[in-house]
């Protein structure tokens, strides 16, 4: 549920378009590909229809859409192409063929693309590639050049990908005006992405600017909507044309977010206290609904709060929501990109598991390695679901680990703060709780003082770790360490595993 505060005292047919190749030939004779037809049209209780190709090389179908299929996808020399569909109308598909360079576009058509009114679940259930008009309040802009956003009529979300200006043209966006809060009705075209439905490329077909616009938020005077970690007041300065203020407050923001005050007047404001912060980053978006006795108008506004730096393990990390607070992770570098596209990202590994540190700032200039500890503090984000650390910083290189054979480090001096990577064969385990054993190189022998599951691991979480990874005498292990001397034994102590073979 929201908390609600009111303040009393406010009162088509699209027509199928026969394509032309990539440049102004005759689109059926080129001299590296030609076809039978451009045009293809499918019966709408479904079926198939077939074109022949003539090809002086390999060729590939391109840009199939999910509800076609197209056999065979690609070839060599000349055969024929099936197009096949399942029941369906108002559809439409522009395949492309290439061979040699050269592309061949083919338009495919099943039933008469009419534009259907419809409201958002009905776009949600309707099938892909379909027209669609809907009008909706925008909830949220999320690209502002190629405008990107999101429709709310009541009956569901609908996301909105791509939105064509007054002359047809893309990455003009802003030449709408467009806010939050503001009613709008669009058509465009059905598809389905990795899961979300969107109208692809919208035609505005008409715009109802909101009666309600927040138009700041101040901190004792100053514009912005950060509160600092301690909590305090901050104000939204409105403008409202309708009758009667109401604000919402997310219900997962109740706890810390409320209303103290208000103002009357053309330009009201609404005060709201945020309580200390003892947590990470949190915002809320709270909204600001009017009416003018026939329909209801929203704007909205995001009130962020910094927070402490939350100190966890890889897999709380894992475990936590996506947003914008601050995690602090410590752990082995098991793996690292030094790619253009990857530049600055790494795997962490901890004793709970490992989590990619996408373009961590500061993590090339401390000239960080694999098997280096490293602090990193960033937010939890995602990539296709998979979670990974994003806008993280480098925070401390906390050991700077080399890599050594036996005899090196049984020569190094003794050291808590200096850590090493030996790599051994075990030829004798000593404890199999603590995981105490002896690895050798064949020449010289080492004892390992605790094979632990990673960095950070103690009590319970040091036992039993050998057993659980399946590891036993004749297996190649590499750990991490420092050196120290007991008894005149030479160990390598602190016992961080990080990769071992199976012997063959």
């Amino acid at each position: 549920m929201k908390l609600k505060y009111f303040f009393p005292f406010f009162v088509a047919v699209i027509a199928a378009m026969f394509t032309s190749c990539s440049d102004d030939n005759d689109p059926t004779y080129f001299d590296e590909i030609r076809v039978s037809q451009s045009y293809v049209s499918l019966s709408t209780s479904g079926g198939s229809t077939s074109i022949d190709i003539k090809a002086n090389g390999e060729w590939t179908v391109s840009e199939i859409p999910e509800w076609l299929t197209v056999t065979p996808a690609s070839g060599s020399g000349n055969g024929t192409i099936t197009f096949s569909a399942d029941a369906g109308e108002g559809r439409t598909a522009e395949v492309l063929i290439t061979c040699a360079g050269k592309t061949q576009h083919i338009n495919i058509i099943q039933g008469i693309a009419t534009v259907s009114n419809a409201t958002c679940a009905e776009v949600l259930a309707g099938p892909d590639s379909k027209t669609y008009r809907v009008t909706g309040t925008v909830t949220k802009i999320v690209n502002t050049t190629y405008g990107n956003w999101y429709m709310d009529d009541g009956t569901g979300v609908l996301y909105i990908y791509g939105t064509l200006d007054a002359k047809g043209g893309t990455k003009n966006f802003l030449s709408w005006g467009l806010e939050v809060g503001d009613q709008i009705t669009v058509e465009g075209p059905k598809t389905t992405y990795n899961g979300t439905v969107e109208l692809v490329d919208v035609t505005v077909v008409k715009i109802e600017k909101s009666l309600i616009k927040c138009d700041s938020l101040t901190v004792a005077g100053v514009k912005t909507d950060e509160l600092p970690l301690e909590g305090g007041e901050i104000v939204a300065h409105l403008t409202c044309k309708g009758s009667g203020v109401a604000v919402d407050i997310p219900a997962e923001a109740q706890s810390w977010l409320g209303v103290v005050a208000s103002t009357v007047g053309n330009t009201p404001t609404v005060t709201f206290r945020a309580l200390p912060n003892a947590g990470g980053d949190r915002s809320a978006t709270v909204h600001f609904n009017t009416t003018d006795g026939k329909k209801n108008y929203s704007a909205e506004a995001t009130i962020t709060q910094k927070g402490a730096i939350v100190e966890v393990t890889v897999e709380e990390f894992l475990d936590a929501e996506k947003s914008t607070s601050q995690y602090r992770i410590t752990g082995v570098i098991t793996e690292l990109y030094t790619s253009d596209k990857q530049g600055k990202s790494f795997y962490v590994q901890d004793y709970t598991g490992k989590v990619l540190v996408y373009r961590a700032e500061g993590f090339i200039e401390a000239g960080a390695k694999v098997g280096d500890i490293v602090t990193v503090v960033g937010q939890r984000g995602a990539y296709k679901d998979t979670p990974q650390m994003v806008s993280g910083t480098f925070e401390n290189l906390k050991y700077a680990v080399t890599e050594v054979s036996i005899a090196e480090f049984l020569a190094k001096p003794d050291s808590k703060e200096t850590y090493y990577m030996v790599t051994g064969t075990i030829d004798e385990i000593a404890n199999t709780t603590y995981g105490n054993l002896y690895i050798t190189d064949g020449s010289n022998r080492l004892y390992v003082y605790g094979c632990y599951p990673g960095y950070g691991a103690t009590g319970d979480f040091r036992k039993d770790f050998l057993s659980a990874a399946g590891i036993e005498v004749g297996d190649k292990l590499t750990m991490i360490g420092y050196k120290d001397t007991y008894k005149e034994v030479i160990e390598l102590c602190g016992g961080i595993y990080f990769s071992h073979e199976k012997a063959q």
